[in-house]
């Protein structure tokens, strides 16, 4: 059994091995942070929202390794942005397909006007069936060609509405919640 394997248990569940494994994982999803440190509202953040998951992504445009850093308290997975320095685009990815319990979650964070972003996006990845981006600061949780397209928006960068964390709850199914700061 590989990638794209579903499983048809009767409780949530992923496939290791032979084993099978319950699976209700609950993550944080960031993006577009753009931080030169860790502030007292990143601090807040992490305490209200992150603190209780068990995997924090970030979708790019972080800034310092210093939030790459503090975030990795928890397993974390980030990739690169457009206005991440070269230490940043040194030590993360500009895309990632990373397998989370039963399901593949492409990591990307965008490029270009926001008009067609997720037509560019979803040429990235194949067979996943979740894509978290950032670069738009819009936040977006709706299903295009069968993938989940989830963009947390910005938690502290510049917004023209309320700033906004992810959160997706993977167990038989995925659920996508935006949750407005």
């Amino acid at each position: 059994m590989g990638p794209g394997h579903k499983c048809f248990c009767p409780e949530p569940c992923y496939v290791k091995g032979l084993s099978y494994y319950k699976v209700n994982m609950k993550i944080g999803v960031l993006s577009d942070t753009h931080l030169n440190r860790v502030t007292k509202e990143l601090r807040e953040i992490y305490d209200n929202y992150l603190s209780d998951k068990d995997v924090i992504l970030h979708a790019g445009d972080i800034v310092s390794p210093e939030i790459v850093d503090f975030l990795n308290k928890k397993t974390f997975h980030g990739v690169h942005g457009n206005m991440d320095p070269y230490e940043i685009k040194e030590m993360l990815p500009g895309k990632k397909t990373l397998e989370l319990g039963q399901y593949r979650v492409g990591l990307i964070h965008g490029w270009g006007s926001p008009a067609g972003l997720e037509e560019r996006i979803l040429s990235e990845f194949h067979d996943v069936d979740v894509i978290i981006y950032g670069h738009s600061h819009q936040a977006t949780n709706r299903v295009m060609n069968g993938v989940l397209l989830f963009n947390s928006g910005t938690a502290t960068g510049y917004t023209h509405s309320s700033n906004t964390v992810g959160m997706l709850e993977l167990s038989d199914t995925i659920y996508g919640e935006i949750v407005t700061l």
